[in-house]
């Protein structure tokens, strides 16, 4: 058959499986329509996508054999013939199986000669996806990479390009949702305090929202989901090819009553937040719990938004300036691409999260009112800090 192909109009993008659907239907309706053709044509068109075993109980089918019975005797064989009305020219029966050859042939003619109305034409040929290279649930797959390494090139970020990838897309998609399932298990196995929530409440979409952007790029470049008490908020995972997937734990932005909660609570006592970004793991894996000389990222410092002299009614040489200039407290950790098509990745961020508990919690805790009772959170550092040593 030739290959399928999607049509474009000005108002709207036709997919390949609805414009072959509306052509087999239009060729069939042509065939019902046709000058010559029987009440049990129609009937026959309408069952040729039956099973071959459905067809041999056709009703037609078993007549046929009733009637090779009963014209063994010759008398039968006179009275039928004498009762029997005159078959036309060229009306031979033929077989539903041939029935059906003929309706694929004629799909396949109306598929050839298709008529694009005024304002449409033809935009390319759907890619299906790939059958080979498949890994199970909870893996990532090259196949995967690939559609994203495509998606990232801006020839091919657009809606058009998308719509014929679709079957790569959902594959790739569904791979990822796969992933985080059993991500999860892990997740909520290091950090009791995150619940167990299906992949549809912690994925994020992969359609931008352009609404308020110059940049009008319909499509983001990489999978992300996001996990916290109340769902999409706190450790983030992001899945970007090009040695460019993190796992970053932290709060971003937060609201000004929020972040001067966190601030208050910092001046009345810093030790329980500098202790969690201190311990041993903490820093090898998100580096020293300091400012950078060069203002590069570091630990929970360095942000794009962090402030270039104190908050307002904070004196510039309070004791925790440097904590106090942060307006988000995040930390990122990076990977190849070979490191995340290994079977065994989300385990290894799982230990990622057992050093990140300690953090996450601090943080928590800081945008509420806080007690001095921060025996908990030092019981759980110095469990961290245990498992560094071993």
């Amino acid at each position: 058959m030739p290959p399928r192909a999607t049509t474009r109009s000005s108002r709207r993008t036709t997919s390949s499986s609805a414009s072959k659907e509306t052509n087999v239907k239009a060729g069939r309706a042509k065939n019902a329509e046709s000058p010559g053709s029987s009440p049990e044509n129609e009937t026959d068109d309408a069952y040729v996508e039956e099973d071959s075993d459905v067809e041999s109980l056709h009703s037609d089918a078993l007549d046929e054999e009733e009637d090779s019975v009963a014209l063994s005797k010759s008398q039968k064989r006179k009275r039928n013939s004498a009762n029997a009305s005159p078959r036309k020219a060229g009306s031979k029966k033929s077989s539903p199986r041939k029935k059906r050859k003929k309706a694929e042939d004629e799909d396949e003619q109306v598929s050839d000669s298709l008529e694009l109305e005024e304002g449409q034409e033809i935009v390319g040929e759907v890619v299906q996806a790939p059958k080979t290279g498949r890994v199970p649930p909870g893996q990532i797959s090259q196949n995967t990479i690939d559609f994203l390494n495509q998606l990232k090139k801006p020839g091919c970020n657009d809606r058009e390009w998308f719509k014929l990838h679709e079957p790569v897309y959902r594959l790739a998609e569904q791979e990822w949702k796969d992933f985080v399932e059993a991500f999860t298990d892990i997740l909520v196995e290091n950090d009791p305090q995150i619940p167990h929530l299906p992949p549809k409440d912690v994925v994020h979409r992969i359609y931008r929202d352009v609404r308020f952007s110059n940049d009008k790029t319909p499509y983001k470049k990489g999978f992300s989901a996001s996990f916290s008490r109340s769902g999409r908020k706190g450790i983030f995972a992001g899945f970007i090819p090009g040695n460019k997937s993190l796992i970053a734990a932290g709060i971003w932005q937060p609201g000004k009553n929020e972040l001067q909660t966190i601030r208050n609570n910092i001046m009345h006592s810093s030790t329980r937040l500098r202790k969690a970004i201190s311990s041993k793991r903490f820093v090898e894996l998100f580096g020293e719990a300091k400012p950078h000389p060069k203002g590069l990222r570091q630990n929970i410092f360095g942000g794009d938004d962090e402030l270039k002299t104190a908050p307002k009614g904070v004196d510039k040489t309070h004791p925790e300036i440097d904590l106090l200039k942060c307006r988000s407290m995040a930390v990122v950790h990076h990977f190849t691409d070979q490191q995340i098509l290994k079977a065994d990745f989300k385990e290894e961020l799982g230990h990622f999260v057992k050093v990140l508990r300690p953090f996450v919690h601090c943080l928590n805790d800081l945008m509420t009112l806080q007690d001095d009772d921060e025996d908990e959170d030092e019981e759980e550092a110095s469990d961290n800090d245990g498992e560094d040593a071993e």
